[in-house]
């Protein structure tokens, strides 16, 4: 919750955040559907409370189930008004080719179908060679593009690339789609553990590793927004900032901080599922809003459907419209 510097808490270096922050909305009350990845995701993308639709937990490698063809996603609700979807980062909405963004409403997909930590590697970098450790069963890690494997992540070296990768690809896909409406979910892996950097950021914070990383995604933020600026899009660009849940306080000071919420990941306190939450309109957000009031997750899909006239899923859903917080309701 206090990781990005606009929430006041530790500051690490995350000058773009700020930046979103100031020129936006920030929200202090603002909740994850679920305290864990794949249920969290599930909400997000389909404005549904999760269990409800069969996803409260995260899937693995071996999973059989993911993401039912019944429900609607926010890359097919926009599809119906014309626009080009992206999905770019973490999926884990399940791993085999039916449960895939591509048959979920996505054009586009580069990414890890699931979390970084499901690798028949250690938290140290290691291989795992115990034959006990459940982890020494689990396939390579694969690197998606689309419906093929386009290689595998085998080392931490691997992982320190994904932050960059991502943010190329986000970049690219705003430039080819500037002279069309776009949904972009640009979904980094990191800082999930085990977290790496890429050599243009170890080391620079002076914060230690997690530092690093956090300077990375933020870096990473401001390339996107950069790309939306050249390409004349920002009165035009609607930019959410959030994460799908608190912080996995088994792993210290790899894993952020609540500044002082109870708990963490995997659970239902408030460390474990209020977020940060920026979002940045120009031209509709006043800049350096602040807003209080209790929103999840599941009422993106809604409100994005009020803000584009995109048609609601026929299915039932249960987040709610905010546009009015975004105008100052």
């Amino acid at each position: 919750y206090v990781d990005v510097d606009a929430y006041g808490g530790i500051v690490y270096i995350t000058p773009n955040m700020y930046r979103l922050a100031a020129n936006g909305m920030r929200f202090t009350n603002f909740y994850s559907s679920q305290p864990i990845c794949t249920a969290s995701r599930a909400g997000l993308l389909t404005g549904c409370y999760p269990n409800r639709i069969g996803l409260h937990g995260a899937l693995g490698p071996f999973s059989k189930i993911g993401i039912s063809d019944k429900e609607v996603t926010i890359a097919q609700m926009l599809k119906a008004k014309g626009y080009a979807t992206g999905i770019i980062g973490k999926w884990h909405l399940g791993v085999t080719k039916k449960f895939l963004p591509l048959q979920h409403g996505f054009d586009e997909y580069f990414g890890l179908p699931y979390s970084n930590d499901m690798w028949p590697v250690g938290f140290d970098g290691k291989p795992e060679t115990d034959t006990s450790d459940f982890r020494s069963k689990y396939p390579p890690l694969p690197l998606m593009d689309g419906n093929k494997v386009n290689r595998y992540i085998k080392t931490l070296d691997d992982q320190s690339t994904l932050t960059t990768l991502y943010t190329e690809h986000a970049v690219s896909f705003i430039h080819r789609h500037k002279n069309h409406p776009f949904f972009l979910c640009l979904a980094h892996t990191m800082v999930h553990v085990p977290i790496a950097v890429s050599d243009k950021f170890k080391g620079k914070s002076k914060q230690g590793l997690f530092g690093d990383v956090m300077m990375e995604v933020d870096w990473s933020i401001g390339q996107v927004v950069k790309a939306i600026h050249d390409n004349g899009l920002d009165m035009n660009t609607l930019i959410i900032f959030t994460s799908d849940n608190g912080p996995w306080l088994t792993f210290g000071n790899h894993a952020g901080s609540t500044g002082g919420l109870k708990e963490g990941k995997m659970t239902t306190y408030e460390g474990g599922m209020r977020e940060p939450a920026i979002i940045s309109w120009p031209g509709v957000i006043k800049p350096g809003k602040v807003c209080n009031k209790l929103v999840c997750n599941i009422d993106i899909l809604p409100t994005l459907s009020a803000i584009t006239g995109a048609p609601l899923p026929a299915n039932k859903i249960d987040g709610i419209n905010i546009l009015s917080l975004f105008e100052g309701e």
